[in-house]
């Protein structure tokens, strides 16, 4: 049973703002929710491993897009926010959050050694009544089969000793209107107390927050949150491919469809899928099931059709070029946006690189404009550097890609000076001649 003073003297800490929080990985979530909490008035130590990140936060520079110099740079200076590489640190906390990234290995099984790491920095200074909050995504039993395990391998028990939960990071890069504070925040706790406990935590900052029985269903909350995403815009994407063949606007198709009000909710096709969460995270969910003797099928589907997308996209260039009696080898292509969505710096998994990449082996000169991404690495040391997009510049490439519809594009103008313009995600839709663009 927890010890009732654990409890209520927890509860006192987050009221009067004296507990300590730790955050490890001062990413884009572990970040932005060490920035929400040093905002609310709670002392915090950031962790992260990385020298050159470590030292940019202690300047008060930001690397990520949606954290402003501006935000971080006072709370550091105060000390509300402390980065450290010190892990030893670790003891002086009362709750600590992992925020560590959760990727896929190349045969599409998940790699969770930086939660394994996390966990054993914790175990190894682990304190009575400390609350550990997992955050990263992951497939459902890792919180109770890889973090309990080793916290109690010290001696401890859970619900006790120490106080464990998971809680899925939620937020959207690039939403202006949805943040960490008012993004509703799901906790599943290993024992009650141990939700109780983690909510507290979360309550002080976060709007709302929805307690679910145990930290295998808050794992699963998250992969269905994106599961749904992915096969609904495999889906869209596999509709826009038909609707080509058909001749019909695909995203006329949808805005109709749209206006019905019960019964639909409208996803858009693209280039294909990007970010850390939308085509990694559905595939924990089918390599844990086919531990259980069991295939996702419509994950795999729907991660296939997309995964495709940045090929169907080469050949509407290869369409266009050839309409205008050019060969895609020797070709100037120019490709806007390298981010993998609208309004962010963030170029994880983005079909921006796979469409360069493909234009490049079939022998074009590719360039590509981002206002938010200097440079790109495409592997094998290959990268490139975001050119100015100058009328010049739109007028010299034969075909202009849009890939990323940042809102800060002047789309009129790009039309206007370009030969030819694949818009792969609807961006020139109001524009009134279209003569020279081709939809996706």
């Amino acid at each position: 049973m927890t010890d009732e003073n654990d409890l209520q003297m927890f509860e006192r800490k987050v009221r009067d703002k004296s507990v300590r929080l730790g955050v490890i990985g001062m990413g884009y979530v572990g970040l932005s929710l060490a920035i929400e909490f040093a905002r609310a008035g709670i002392r915090v130590l950031g962790f992260e491993i990385d020298p050159p990140r470590v030292a940019s936060l202690k300047a008060g520079r930001s690397y990520v897009r949606d954290v402003s110099d501006e935000e971080l740079g006072p709370l550091v200076a105060s000390g509300k926010l402390e980065p450290t590489d010190d892990f030893s640190r670790l003891s002086e906390l009362d709750a600590i959050s992992i925020c560590v990234p959760t990727p896929l290995r190349k045969s599409k099984d998940p790699d969770i050694s930086f939660v394994i790491a996390a966990s054993n920095q914790i175990a190894d200074h682990v304190q009575r009544g400390q609350v550990i909050i997992l955050e990263s995504t992951t497939y459902p039993g890792t919180t109770e089969e890889v973090i309990r395990p080793t916290l109690e391998s010290r001696g401890l028990t859970v619900g006790s000793d120490f106080y464990l939960a998971f809680s899925p990071e939620r937020v959207d890069p690039g939403n202006v209107h949805f943040g960490t504070r008012n993004t509703p925040k799901v906790v599943g706790g290993v024992t009650p107390d141990c939700t109780r406990m983690a909510s507290l935590l979360y309550g002080c900052v976060i709007e709302t927050v929805v307690e679910v029985s145990s930290p295998s269903c808050a794992e699963m909350v998250k992969l269905l949150e994106n599961t749904f995403r992915i096969v609904n815009i495999g889906l869209v994407n596999e509709i826009a491919i038909m609707c080509a063949r058909l001749e019909l606007n695909v995203w006329e198709v949808i805005d109709a469809a749209a206006t019905k009000p019960f019964g639909f909710m409208p996803f858009y096709p693209g280039p294909g899928l990007g970010g850390h969460c939308i085509p990694v995270d559905p595939h924990y969910l089918a390599w844990k099931l086919r531990t259980l003797d069991y295939k996702a099928r419509f994950i795999e589907l729907a991660g296939e059709i997309s995964s495709e997308m940045p090929a169907y996209v080469v050949g509407k260039i290869t369409d266009a070029l050839n309409e205008r009696c050019r060969s895609v080898r020797g070709s100037r292509v120019l490709v806007v946006g390298a981010a993998y969505k609208r309004d962010t710096n963030d170029c994880r998994e983005s079909p921006a690189l796979d469409i360069i990449r493909l234009l490049r082996r079939k022998g074009a000169d590719v360039s590509y404009h981002d206002p938010y991404v200097e440079a790109v690495s495409l592997g094998e040391d290959a990268s490139l550097s975001s050119v100015e997009m100058t009328d010049e510049v739109l007028e010299n490439a034969d075909c202009t890609v849009i890939v990323t519809d940042h809102t800060c594009l002047d789309v009129e103008r790009i039309v206007r000076h370009s030969k030819v313009v694949v818009d792969t995600r609807n961006a020139t839709r109001l524009i009134k001649d279209r003569s020279k663009v081709v939809l996706l």
